[in-house]
C-alpha cells in the first residue's frame, strides 16, 4: 500500500489549547497555510496555500484512494482540519477515518512520548531528523492572532509578506515535521500495532468528532451565581480580616497566627478542615469557613465547558486515545470527564439521587442560588455536583449510561486464577463482604453493610490488590474510616492469606519478568507472554507483555538492576512527571498494568459491539460508556456489555446502567 505522510499549519483566532481542536477548526477565520507531503518516501514538498499555492491533483487524488494510507503525527488534526478544508460532510468525513494512521498513537503503543521531539530524542534520531527547535516562535507569529501595535501597523494578525524571512523559515519547519514523522515512522513500523487497535483508534476519533450535548445555559448560570458568590465571600473576609488578599496564604496564614495565637503550619483542604472543627465560633474560624467554600468551587470546569462549546452546543475531543501509554487506556481533555465531582445531595436515600439533582437543576438554570442556599446548603459545592449535569442528551434522546461492575477486581481474580473470588463474581457479587468473610473467617450472612468487617474488607479490596501495604491502605483513607495504625498490619497479612493466587501471581510475574530481560527467553503465564524484543535495524529494544487479547505491553530498553531494597529488577525508559527517565517496576505494578490493561481491553471489546449494534457512544469515563440513544434500549446495552469475550474465557462480567436527560454518576 502507498503512504501519503503530511503535516499542515493553520490559523484560527481560538486558542486550540482552551477550545480544543474542534471549536479551534470551526472557527470562522480558519485557514490551511501550508501543506507538506511525501508520497511513499519521495522528498518533501511545501506548499504554501496561504500564497495561492495548489495541491497537485495527483495527491490530491492521493488524500481520498482509499489505496493510498494516509499517515500524520497527532492524525486527528490534519484529518479533521483538511476534512474543513476541503468541507466534507459529516459522513464522508468519518468514512475518510478509515484511510489515516497516526505515528503518535503508534508511539504512545510502544512506550515511547507522544510530542514529536520527544519522541525522537527517546527514539535516538539524529540532529537533521527531528523536529526544529524553533517551531513553537513561528507558530505564536503566524498561526494565532498578533497584539495591535504602532510598530505593526495595528494589525491583529501577521501574514507572510509581512515577515518573509520568517515565513521561509516556516516552510522549513512545517517541511521537517514531516521528516521526522517518517524517520519515527520507520522505527515504529518494525514493531506494528495490531489492526484491531487501528479500528479502535478510528473509533474513538467518530466518538470525539460526535462529541456530547452541553447545556450552555446551565454552564452560563453556574458561572454567574459562582462569581456573584466569590465576590461576596471576599468582601466578608476583608471585611473580616483587614488584609489586602485574603486568597493569599501568606498574609491569611499571617492574621490567623495573630488571630487564634496558634502556629499555621499550611492552608491546605484537611488542615483547614481540622482546625474549624478545633475552633470556636467567631472571626477565625468564619474566615477559615469562607476559605473552605471557596475551595469546594469546581467552575474551572463550566468555564473549559464554555471554552469548548461548538456552536451546535456539542463538547467535542474530550477523549485521548491512548492517553495512558502504560496500559493503553484513555485519558481525559479539556473537561477532564475522567474526574468529575461526583454528586451527593440526597446521601440517605440514594434512589431518590436523580429527582434532587433534577430539581437542582432547574434553580441552577434559573439563577435561583438563595433556592439552592436554602435547599442544599453550600452554594459552591451544590454547583460542583451539578457539573456532570450539564452534559445531556439531544433533543428526542436520553443518555443511556452503563458501566462494569468491578472490571479490576474481576479481571485479578481471573488472571491470578483465585477461585472463591470468581465464585462471588458469578452468583451474589458482593466483593468487600466476602472478603471480610475470608479474612475473618466470619459467615458473610453476619457481614452488613455498615459493620467495621465490612469496612475493613473494602479498605483492603481498594489498597492490597498490586502488592500495597500499610502505606497503600494509609494513602486510600483507612486511618479515616476510624482504623487505627496498629491494626493496618493485620489486614494486610489476612487479606494476603485469604487471597494466595494472587499473591503467588504477583511473584510469578516478577519472576517470569526478570528471565526474560535477562536471558531472551519468553515466558507464558495464565494467558500472558512475557518476552524481550529487539530489532537491530532501528536499535530497539522492548520487555513486552502480550495480552490475551493480542495487544501487547511495551517497557522500552529494559534492563536488570538493584531497586532500593537492594533486590534485582525490571528497569526501563518511560515517561514520568513530563520527563523521559528510567523507572523500575515489580510484580504489584505489572499486575496493576495488566490488569488495567486487559479492562481496557474489555471496554474497548464492548464499545466496539455496541457501535457495531447502532448505539452512538459520546463519551466514555474509566469502565462506564455513555450512548446517545432514542428509545429504551438499556437492557440490549447491558446483555451486550455482559456478553463472554472469546479471547477471556471463564472471565465473569457484569454491568450495571440506567436512562437519564442528563449525565450523573448512579
Amino acid at each position: 500500500m502507498s503512504r501519503l505522510s503530511v503535516d499542515i499549519e493553520t490559523y484560527s483566532s481560538i486558542d486550540i489549547k482552551k477550545s480544543g481542536l474542534y471549536r479551534y477548526v470551526q472557527a470562522p477565520d480558519f485557514q490551511v497555510l501550508l501543506f507538506a507531503y511525501s508520497l511513499d518516501g519521495e522528498p518533501v514538498q511545501v506548499l504554501d496555500l496561504a500564497q495561492g499555492e495548489k495541491i497537485p491533483d495527483h495527491i490530491l487524488f492521493a488524500l481520498f484512494d482509499e489505496k493510498v494510507e494516509k499517515r500524520a503525527w497527532n492524525a486527528a488534526f490534519e484529518w479533521y482540519a483538511l476534512g474543513r478544508h476541503f468541507n466534507l460532510p459529516p459522513s464522508m468525513l468519518r468514512g475518510w477515518i478509515n484511510q489515516w494512521k497516526c505515528s503518535m498513537v503508534h508511539a504512545y503503543y510502544c512506550g515511547y512520548p507522544g510530542s514529536l521531539a520527544a519522541a525522537g530524542e527517546a527514539l535516538g534520531l539524529p540532529q537533521d531528523k527531528r523536529k526544529m527547535s524553533v517551531g513553537g516562535a513561528l507558530i505564536r507569529t503566524f498561526c494565532v492572532p498578533c497584539q495591535p501595535t504602532k510598530a505593526n501597523g495595528g494589525r491583529t494578525r501577521t501574514l507572510p509578506h509581512h515577515e518573509p524571512d520568517k515565513w521561509e523559515l516556516f516552510k522549513q519547519y512545517c517541511a521537517g515535521d514531516v521528516m521526522a514523522e517518517m524517520a519515527i515512522a520507520e522505527k515504529l513500523d518494525a514493531f506494528p500495532m495490531p489492526e484491531q487497535e487501528w479500528q479502535l483508534w478510528r473509533l474513538d476519533m467518530v466518538i470525539n468528532e460526535r462529541g456530547v450535548e452541553c447545556d450552555r445555559q446551565l454552564v452560563d448560570s453556574a458561572i454567574r451565581m459562582h462569581e456573584a458568590e466569590t465576590a461576596a465571600l471576599i468582601a466578608e473576609a476583608v471585611q473580616l480580616t483587614g488584609i489586602e488578599n485574603p486568597k493569599s496564604v501568606q498574609q491569611l496564614t499571617k492574621w490567623l497566627e495573630e488571630e487564634t495565637g496558634e502556629e499555621v503550619a499550611d492552608l491546605r483542604k484537611g488542615t483547614v478542615a481540622k482546625m474549624i472543627d478545633r475552633l470556636e465560633p467567631g472571626k477565625a474560624r468564619r474566615v477559615l469557613e469562607i476559605r473552605q467554600e471557596l475551595s469546594k468551587s469546581s467552575t474551572k470546569k463550566y468555564a473549559a465547558m464554555r471554552e469548548t462549546i461548538c456552536d451546535d452546543d456539542r463538547i467535542r475531543g474530550l477523549l485521548q486515545f491512548y492517553g495512558a501509554n502504560r496500559t493503553g487506556r484513555w485519558a481525559g481533555r479539556l473537561v477532564q470527564v475522567q474526574n468529575l465531582p461526583k454528586s451527593h445531595l440526597d446521601v440517605l436515600d440514594s434512589k431518590r439521587e436523580a429527582e434532587f439533582l433534577a430539581f437542582a437543576r432547574q434553580l441552577a438554570l434559573s439563577g435561583n442560588a438563595d433556592g439552592l442556599r436554602l435547599c442544599f446548603g453550600s452554594l459552591s459545592d451544590t454547583l460542583s455536583q451539578l457539573i456532570r449535569t450539564a452534559l445531556i442528551a439531544r433533543p428526542g434522546a436520553k443518555l443511556h449510561v452503563a458501566d462494569f461492575s468491578s472490571i479490576e477486581a474481576r479481571v485479578l481474580a481471573w488472571l491470578a486464577g483465585e477461585q472463591w473470588r470468581l465464585d462471588v463474581f458469578r452468583t451474589h457479587g458482593k466483593i468487600y463482604e466476602a472478603s471480610a468473610s475470608q479474612m475473618f473467617g466470619v459467615p458473610i450472612e453476619q457481614i452488613t453493610k455498615g459493620s467495621e468487617l465490612r469496612q475493613k474488607g473494602k479498605i483492603a479490596e481498594l489498597a492490597l490488590g498490586y502488592q500495597g501495604g500499610v502505606g497503600a491502605l494509609i494513602s486510600m483513607g483507612a486511618l479515616d474510616m476510624g482504623l487505627s495504625e496498629d491494626e493496618l498490619p493485620e489486614i494486610v497479612e489476612r487479606w494476603r492469606n485469604a487471597n494466595r493466587a494472587i499473591v503467588q501471581f504477583w511473584r510469578s510475574i516478577e519472576a517470569a519478568a526478570l528471565h526474560a530481560v535477562q536471558t531472551g527467553e519468553a515466558v507464558g503465564l495464565r494467558g500472558l507472554v512475557i518476552a524481550r524484543e529487539m530489532d537491530a535495524r532501528t536499535g530497539q529494544d522492548f520487555m513486552t507483555i502480550r495480552l490475551p487479547s493480542g495487544r501487547k505491553l511495551y517497557y522500552p530498553r529494559p534492563h536488570i538492576v538493584e531497586n532500593q531494597f537492594g533486590r534485582p529488577a525490571v528497569h526501563y525508559y518511560g515517561l514520568e512527571g513530563g520527563k523521559w527517565t528510567v523507572l523500575s517496576t515489580y510484580g504489584g505494578k505489572l499486575t496493576e498494568n495488566v490488569v488495567q490493561a486487559i479492562s481496557r481491553d474489555c471496554l474497548a471489546n464492548a464499545m466496539v459491539k455496541l457501535d457495531a449494534a447502532g448505539f452512538e457512544i459520546v463519551m466514555h469515563v474509566h469502565d462506564e460508556i455513555v450512548a446517545e440513544v432514542e428509545g429504551d434500549r438499556l437492557e440490549e446495552m447491558l446483555a451486550i456489555m455482559r456478553e463472554p469475550i472469546p479471547w477471556a474465557p471463564g472471565l465473569p462480567l457484569d454491568a450495571a446502567g440506567f436512562i437519564s436527560d442528563f449525565y450523573m454518576k448512579d
